[in-house]
């Protein structure tokens, strides 16, 4: 029996419809492949799968299993496919309906409650785009996503809980819906600019930096407090705005940084990375590509100290970024 149950891709910033078509075959060898171009994480879903399924007390199918992540010619990474792929065994075995317009996205424990999945506040952007209705995800994430108005979002605590959901057993409540700015991710400036005695030139330079969103270079011998005074730039910035802090947290939530229960982010980012940094890292890309420290600075702050002890490669990639304002 072939069971469709939708779900997502996150490629960067940009989100993607992903059907996973699980077929429970009547003949065969016991066995469970996953075919579309799966990663590791996602190859791997197999035994979390299982053991999950059997672990909330329901049966796992001895047949042959074939499970494909459609388009078939996209790259599929990370393991919040456990949540579809899963559903869709068990609705082949249970004869369970899937609800209209909807989206499924989570990690399953191997208890089989759900963890906390990055991406969240991407896949409910998603959804209000597409016109989707309703999204399923773990409980921790439920607040990223509750910000995005005109999207369900139902937080699913563990399998047991959305099958009986789905059953019309105890169904689950949606998330209320938050206003951008509650429960905010707190980033405390460092030091504060009144600490700093003395360097009033430097002080008045930053000042005008901040003002006016320039670039600084900040040139002088060790201790002098040039340091200080970098960790200290946030805190002279203006409080982020709506779409500003939406931007933001876009960024960091496909990155993973948004912890369990957290939700936007409403201070200036402050990243200071290593001299050491590769182009890479700084800028962003890779084979599944991920925001670098440019990116994760966004309408922040970001401070190169030792700048002169950069890779010659690295500083060249921040010319075009510089020149522009923007990365392609």
């Amino acid at each position: 029996m072939l069971i469709k149950v939708p779900s997502a891709a996150n490629l960067g910033l940009k989100t993607i419809k992903v059907e996973v078509e699980v077929n429970v075959a009547k003949k065969g060898l016991p066995t469970l492949n996953i075919v579309g171009l799966p990663s590791k994480a996602v190859d791997e879903s197999k035994e979390r799968v299982k053991t999950a399924i059997i672990n909330s007390g329901l049966q796992f199918p001895g047949n042959r299993i074939v499970v494909n992540l459609a388009p078939a010619d996209i790259p599929k990474e990370g393991s919040f496919y456990d949540l579809p792929i899963a559903l869709g065994i068990l609705s082949s075995t249970n004869h369970i309906r899937l609800p209209e317009s909807s989206l499924f996205f989570g990690e399953l424990s191997l208890d089989g409650t759900l963890r906390h999945a990055k991406g969240a506040l991407l896949l409910a952007l998603f959804a209000k785009e597409k016109g989707i209705k309703n999204i399923f995800i773990p409980k921790q994430s439920a607040n990223e996503a509750a910000v995005i108005k005109g999207v369900n979002v139902y937080p699913v605590k563990s399998l047991k809980a959305l099958l009986k959901h789905l059953s019309d057993e105890e169904l689950i409540e949606p998330a209320q819906y938050q206003e951008k700015g509650t429960e905010p991710i707190e980033i405390q400036a460092e030091f504060d600019m009144k600490e700093v005695i003395g360097q009033e030139q430097a002080k008045r330079a930053m000042e005008i930096a901040a003002a006016g969103g320039h670039n600084l270079f900040m040139l002088g011998s060790p201790g002098c407090g040039k340091t200080m005074l970098a960790r200290a730039l946030p805190g002279i910035l203006p409080t982020l705005t709506e779409d500003e802090s939406l931007e933001v947290t876009k960024i960091y939530s496909i990155s993973g940084y948004i912890p369990p229960e957290g939700s936007v982010i409403k201070t200036r980012p402050f990243r200071a990375p290593h001299h050491t940094i590769s182009s890479v890292g700084l800028i962003g890309g890779g084979s599944y590509p991920q925001p670098g420290e440019v990116s994760l600075a966004h309408r922040g702050v970001l401070f190169l100290d030792e700048f002169n002890e950069f890779p010659r490669s690295v500083l060249e990639a921040l010319r075009q970024p510089m020149e522009d304002g923007y990365l392609t």
